[in-house]
């Protein structure tokens, strides 16, 4: 089923009609006039896992830097610094920008390390491993405050997102085999949140 968010057409301000296009399988946003076809497709949320090893004493194992969200949704609950990917920038680009944004946390980007799908709100979510360069950093705009923690310490009851804490039970797992993979997750449902 398609939500019918597209009412005038963007070419030519024209009202659309759903329809199936010719040698398409799906309803699309078809303007009555100039026959653009208007697609909806899914939008890609980009982060880091920004970890600090602290200083090479890992005895009590490596911290995540986390972000108490300043915006809704789920102001006043904990992230990764992610956000919507921009156009003219690669995935890569737009995470260490959003850390930047969310952080101001300098960061050397690692590999990829999570993909989440969350068909519900048609979305795809992509986190990067980061170390972080120093112990620099400071809540942007929409953050509160900015914090490092280590596994024992995460808010786990008061995470924003499913895919944040997917991500992070995975990392502390890789962690504790310094054994990294990349780890991919369909989120099949929505989450009774709090």
């Amino acid at each position: 089923m398609v939500a019918e968010t597209y009412k005038f057409c963007s070419a030519c301000g024209a009202s659309v009609q759903y329809e199936i296009p010719q040698g398409d399988n799906r309803l699309r946003a078809v303007c009555s006039q100039c026959k653009s076809i208007h697609y909806q497709n899914p939008k890609v949320v980009i982060g880091t896992l920004p970890v600090w090893d602290n200083g090479g004493d890992n005895s009590s194992g490596p911290k995540v830097l986390l972000c108490k969200r300043a915006i809704e949704p789920r102001y006043g609950f904990w992230t990764l610094p992610a956000g919507f990917m921009e156009n003219a920038e690669s995935t890569a680009q737009g995470a260490m920008r959003e850390t930047q944004e969310e952080a101001g946390a300098n960061i050397e980007l690692g590999p990829l390390f999570s993909v989440v799908d969350v068909p519900y709100v048609d979305q795809v979510h992509l986190f990067y491993r980061a170390k972080l360069i120093n112990l620099e950093f400071a809540p942007g705009e929409e953050s509160l405050e900015v914090q490092l923690f280590s596994e024992d310490q995460i808010p786990w009851d008061q995470l924003a997102f499913q895919t944040v804490a997917t991500t992070l039970r995975r990392f502390f797992e890789d962690s504790k085999t310094g054994h990294f993979s990349v780890h991919s997750k369909t989120l099949e449902y929505r989450p009774k949140l709090s």
